[in-house]
C-alpha cells in the first residue's frame, strides 16, 4: 500500500500538468510564456517524484523527533531553493505555444521592427541591437511550439520583458485552430491518470491513511 501512496504523490502533480498543457495546446490563441516560468511549472510537476525519491533517500534521520511533520516543510523550501538556483542559470528564452516557425516569423519581424528599427535577421537568428537582444528560433513542428532562445547569457531581462509584452499583444489578435490532436492527447492522458490515482486512493483510503505516517516518518 506504500507503493500506491508513493504512486499517488509522484504522479498527481504530473497529471495536473498534462491537463494544463493539453488546455494550452487546444487553445485557439497563441500562448507566450517566459522560459523561466515554463520550466518552473515543469519543476513543480516533478515535485512529486522528488518527494518519493530524493527526499526519502536523503531524509534527515532524527530530525523528525525535533521538527515532526514540519521537516517536510523545510525540505520543500530546500527543493525550492535548488530549483531557483537552477532557473537562474538558464538562458533567457520565450516559448510560444500553438505557432509554427512559418507563422511566427513574419509576426516576430513586425514586432522586432516596432521595438528596434535596426533589427535584422541572419538565418534563424534575430538581432535587436538597441535592446541588446540576440536570439535564435528553435521550433518543434510536431508540437507547434517555437522557442526564442538568447545567444549568450549577458542580455538584459528588461529587454526580453519588452519583447515578451509586445509579442503577447501582437499575438492576442491572432486566431488559430490550435494543436488539437496533441492537446487532446495530453489532456486525456492527464485526466485518466488523475481519475485512476484518486480512484485507487478512494478504494484503499483506510490503508492509505495507515501508511501515511510511515511515509512522512512521524
Amino acid at each position: 500500500m506504500f507503493d500506491v501512496l508513493s504512486l499517488y504523490i509522484a504522479l498527481t502533480p504530473l497529471a495536473v500538468y498534462l491537463m494544463l498543457l493539453g488546455i494550452v495546446n487546444m487553445s485557439r490563441r497563441p500562448f507566450v510564456v517566459s522560459g523561466t516560468r515554463d520550466l518552473a511549472v515543469v519543476l513543480v510537476a516533478l515535485s512529486g517524484f522528488v518527494a518519493v525519491g530524493p527526499m526519502q533517500l536523503f531524509f534527515p534521520v532524527g530530525s523528525e523527533w525535533a521538527l515532526g511533520v514540519y521537516v517536510w516543510f523545510y525540505m520543500a523550501i530546500l527543493y525550492g531553493l535548488f530549483a531557483f538556483l537552477f532557473l537562474l542559470h538558464q538562458r533567457l528564452r520565450l516559448n510560444i505555444y500553438n505557432m509554427t516557425m512559418l507563422d511566427l516569423r513574419p509576426i516576430l519581424s513586425d514586432v522586432a521592427m516596432e521595438l528596434d528599427e535596426t533589427a535584422r535577421w541572419a538565418g534563424d537568428a534575430l538581432a535587436l541591437p538597441k535592446l541588446g537582444i540576440l536570439l535564435y528560433l528553435d521550433a518543434n513542428e510536431k508540437m507547434e511550439n517555437v522557442s526564442l532562445i538568447s545567444c549568450g547569457k549577458k542580455q538584459a531581462p528588461e529587454s526580453w520583458a519588452k519583447l515578451r509584452d509586445a509579442l503577447t499583444q501582437k499575438l492576442s489578435t491572432v486566431s488559430i485552430e490550435g494543436n488539437r490532436p496533441v492537446g487532446t492527447a495530453f489532456f486525456v492522458a492527464g485526466l485518466l491518470a488523475f481519475i485512476l490515482l484518486h480512484g485507487m486512493v478512494w478504494f484503499d483510503s483506510a490503508e492509505i491513511l495507515h501508511a501515511l505516517p510511515e511515509f512522512l516518518r512521524i
